[in-house]
């Protein structure tokens, strides 16, 4: 009996006890849809992990730091990194990562203390200088009318993070969004600020004034006041200012612009926050706080972060999170299929019972082949098809369901919004999932249907012939 016979029969046979068929089915619907709904789940917070991994700098970038000695007695806050550390980032040292192995590129980041004013608003914040390509590679939500900041523009241009609403308040009152409950009078892509790195200056002149001294300065006359720079706002971080991401807090402008005004402004003085000689001497060039170093390849993190240890930097990633959450969510995932998988157990069952009680209704047509000269493999083979075709159907029908589902899922979270935490959806479907559902539904229908087939093959084709 060839192949096509097969089918033909086993086809028939199932569209002739259509509501047999149909429930049975059903229940493999049912089982298929549990697992790949319970699967998709973990995988979804899989997603979302990745996605705020890649938000915070992904998990082929490498922070890599210098020391974090200030080499003065000034009290000043610490540079960069670890303890570990025993090299400072500079252009030289950037040049020496890009040409390391499996690194593709290394970019600096400057963060400086800074004070930003508006009107009668100001505010404390990290002002970040990036470079251009990294500000272009780094997934940065933008708000409506947002921009980076643009290099070589002769002015310093600033992203605020998108809690910068709550972070001004009124200098003169010290009250802000969390005391008056409203945001303050200032538009970010439009208004100009002021912004000022010498900290120290300002406050000296502060208590001049309050103490009656010469605005020019201490009584002395030797202190220099503070310079406020002109800044162009050109937007905020998207998500408003119920939502977080890595870049909610602080403020963001080009690198080199950044070190330009301050390298004219501290011409021969300390930069706040740099590190000095061991005379007591600022450096003639701007140490950078950290350098982003992206790898080639997951795989080439460890190994390369373990390359800047052996050169005496300090590290941080995001492979170690990533792989311990990886850990996680295999073990959910895990706990999630099990439970999916009994039902698909319970839908075995009810193949196996399908396909016994087919057995008997058909036990003298089983007769009637043998008696034919029928092979002995090709009647095993007939309800092998059977079962493996339930499967199939059941597969197949509990894929569309469970899409469907999942759909129904992502949109009702996606809608909950910051309530759930969820931007993207909690459920995820990739295609090998769907695949893998198909067939294994495939695999638990000719197991199940392999004792009853077994059964058949096994009847004495008198015995079956006599059978009213």
């Amino acid at each position: 009996m060839s192949l096509i016979d097969l089918l033909r029969l086993s086809s028939g046979n199932l569209r002739r006890r259509k509501l047999r068929t149909f429930l049975t089915v059903l229940g493999v619907v049912i089982g298929t849809a549990s697992i790949v709904v319970m699967i998709s789940l973990g995988l979804g917070l899989q997603q979302a992990l990745y996605a705020e991994v890649e938000q915070m700098g992904g998990v082929t970038n490498i922070q890599v730091f210098g020391k974090s000695e200030m080499g003065d007695a000034g009290g000043r806050h610490a540079f960069s990194g670890g303890e570990s550390a025993d090299k400072y980032i500079t252009e030289k040292t950037l040049q020496e990562f890009a040409e390391m192995q499996h690194v593709t590129e290394a970019t600096p980041v400057l963060e400086i203390s800074a004070m930003i004013f508006k009107g009668k608003y100001m505010t404390y914040t990290n002002l970040k200088g990036l470079s251009s390509s990294k500000f272009n590679k780094e997934m940065i939500p933008l708000d409506e009318g947002s921009r980076f900041p643009e290099e070589n523009t002769g002015t310093l241009e600033i992203l605020f993070g998108n809690w910068a609403p709550e972070m001004f308040y009124e200098e003169r009152t010290g009250l802000g969004y969390w005391d008056t409950g409203e945001f303050p009078d200032i538009v970010y892509d439009q208004d100009q600020f002021q912004v000022i790195f010498d900290e120290e200056a300002y406050y000296a002149m502060s208590e001049s004034v309050s103490f009656g001294e010469a605005e020019e300065g201490t009584s002395d006359g030797n202190r220099k006041p503070a310079k406020k720079h002109i800044a162009q706002g050109v937007g905020l971080v998207g998500g408003g200012v119920e939502a977080y991401t890595p870049y909610s807090w602080g403020a963001y402008c080009d690198i080199e612009t950044l070190m330009e005004v301050l390298q004219k402004e501290f011409a021969g003085r300390p930069i706040p926050g740099q590190p000095l000689q061991e005379n007591g001497k600022p450096y003639k060039e701007i140490l950078y706080t950290y350098a982003d170093v992206r790898v080639d390849n997951i795989d080439n993190v460890e190994m390369v972060s373990q390359m800047f240890r052996e050169r005496g930097y300090e590290v941080q990633s995001n492979i170690e999170y990533v792989q311990s959450m990886q850990e996680q969510f295999a073990i959910i995932q895990m706990v999630l299929g099990g439970i999916g998988a009994i039902s698909l157990i319970v839908a075995a069952i009810g193949i196996t019972n399908t396909m016994m009680m087919s057995i008997y209704e058909r036990t003298k047509e089983i007769g009637v082949l043998k008696v034919l000269g029928c092979d002995m493999k090709n009647i095993k083979q007939l309800f092998l098809l059977e079962a493996a075709g339930i499967g199939l159907l059941g597969g197949i029908a509990g894929n569309i369901l469970s899409f469907i589902l999942s759909k129904i899922m992502n949109v009702i979270a996606t809608g909950a919004g910051s309530e759930f935490g969820v931007a993207q959806g909690i459920s995820y479907i990739p295609y090998w999932l769907a695949l893998g559902a198909m067939a294994i539904a495939m695999a638990v229908g000719m197991l199940a249907g392999y004792f009853p087939a077994r059964r058949a093959m096994t009847l004495s084709a008198l015995e079956a012939i006599r059978t009213n």
